[in-house]
């Protein structure tokens, strides 16, 4: 009883905090959101950059600072005024962050390198709790103690101080007019609608073995779009070598935003537990999600908070050694990759 009130009394003082920042700045609230990695992780944040801007007082003006390579998936959010980036380190930023005077800094990365550029800054800062003691314990003694909360959750309870709630909206991504890719640029067999198939992944314990895909790919029987980067091309060649004229390989031949359109215009998407899943999901495009050495325990499958009927995952409960990793490896430690060598293709192809 004495924590809760305590935690009520310290979130009525911040509320109270920010209304005198509101007063003192012309009404106007500045804000640093930082997160530099990677693509799904940037889009599970894009509620918390929402729910900042439409609930805080004043003139909420959201600066975000990430990676270079991923500054694209912010640089079209409404809820975002600036982006800054980096290519290795926070030095390259930091003095023009300390311009910037900022009032709060938001920390849904919660590093070395964050915590730098929170030392640097002069604004009250909130951290990511990042549980890695809980899934160190999950992934080597298959103890699970981690909320039974999606990350996107566990975001929103970061800024939960300043009075912030979920407004169960969900994921966002925009997608800039010059990298909308018109249809009639793929095959005359892919023009009225395709299934996209996102064979890629970081890691090869959490992608499908080849012969797996063509599996899946033979038995839909529709027009499918293989998705992925420059990496991928090889096994989508020999994807479409296998299965024909119904298989088209778009791997490295589109930037991100280009394949985010491909998926935004697709039917449904059948995708690997990778940035692709959370841009699907920030489309609301139906999605079979496909999970290997990860787990979706972890906190991030498909995050459709109204409509969960929209996804589906697929994986094999039936292993001991799962999770291995809360990331993933070059190769399974078991040697036998049973995680995914023993996915039902059934379970995938029945929802076409």
């Amino acid at each position: 009883m004495v924590k809760i009130t305590i935690s009520i009394i310290l979130i009525d003082l911040l509320c109270l905090w920010n209304s005198y920042i509101c007063f003192l700045m012309d009404n106007k609230v500045k804000i640093l959101v930082i997160r530099f990695s990677s693509i799904g992780d940037i889009v599970l944040t894009t509620p918390v950059l929402r729910c900042l801007k439409n609930q805080l007082e004043g003139d909420v003006e959201i600066h975000y600072l990430t990676k270079k390579q991923y500054a694209s998936i912010l640089e079209n959010n409404p809820n975002v005024n600036q982006v800054f980036s980096i290519e290795k380190s926070t030095n390259e930023v930091m003095e023009s962050l300390q311009v910037e005077g900022y009032d709060y800094v938001v920390d849904l990365h919660k590093n070395l390198r964050s915590s730098r550029v929170k030392k640097g800054l002069k604004g009250l800062s909130f951290s990511f709790e990042k549980l890695n003691y809980q899934k160190w314990l999950l992934t080597n003694f298959k103890i699970n103690k981690l909320p039974k909360i999606h990350i996107v959750e566990r975001y929103i309870n970061t800024v939960k101080a300043l009075g912030i709630e979920n407004d169960n909206i969900g994921l966002e991504y925009y997608i800039p007019e010059k990298d909308i890719v018109n249809l009639t640029e793929l095959p005359a067999t892919h023009q009225n609608g395709y299934i996209a198939f996102a064979i890629g992944a970081q890691h090869y314990t959490k992608r499908l073995p080849t012969y797996k895909i063509i599996e899946i790919c033979k038995n839909i029987n529709q027009p499918v779009v293989l998705l992925g980067g420059k990496d991928d091309t090889t096994n989508a060649n020999e994807i479409v070598k296998q299965c024909g004229i119904l298989i088209y390989n778009a791997c490295g031949k589109y930037n991100l935003n280009q394949s985010a359109s491909l998926v935004k215009q697709a039917k449904s998407i059948v995708t690997h537990d990778t940035g692709l899943m959370h841009i699907a999901a920030a489309l609301n495009v139906k999605t079979v999600s496909v999970w290997g050495n990860t787990v979706p325990d972890f906190g991030m499958y498909p995050y459709f908070p109204e409509s969960p009927e929209r996804f589906k995952i697929v994986e094999n409960n039936n292993l001991s050694c799962r999770p291995c990793s809360k990331i993933g490896y070059d190769k399974c430690p078991k040697k036998h990759f049973k995680c995914m060598e023993e996915i039902d293709v059934n379970s995938i192809v029945n929802d076409f």
